[in-house]
């Protein structure tokens, strides 16, 4: 891979796990009776219109980063995102990873290793 390309997958993948993050803080702190009560105290939620523009990001880096590499190994890196969300997680709510979701993990990493090592 290009140097660009490793660039724009770093920003894919912190910007995945971000936008991911901030939307969960912002669902967390809606709260309402019924669904659109909830819906509407979402979108008051600055951190949300911050997860909203950070998957517009997301999008406009992921475009890049698969127009540079091909999309078999462009979707296979780009899922080792679900570690950092799992961390994220972790840290910052107080997520249990439990040994079962550990595993799984740390399979998908490791496949996603070896697809890399492999078919590059």
């Amino acid at each position: 891979m290009t140097t660009i390309a490793w660039i724009l997958l770093a920003a894919v993948l912190v910007l995945d796990t971000v936008s991911h993050l901030l939307l969960k803080s912002a669902s967390i702190k809606a709260d309402g009776d019924s669904q659109t009560e909830f819906l509407l105290a979402l979108v008051r939620q600055p951190v949300f219109w911050v997860a909203v523009a950070s998957f517009v990001a997301l999008l406009v880096a992921w475009v890049g980063f698969i127009s540079r590499v091909p999309l078999s190994q462009g979707v296979m890196a780009a899922s080792i995102t679900i570690v950092g969300v799992m961390v994220g997680g972790r840290i910052f709510f107080g997520e249990r990873i439990t040994p079962p979701r550990a595993l799984a993990v740390g399979l998908i990493s490791a496949g996603v290793l070896l697809v890399g090592v492999f078919a590059a």
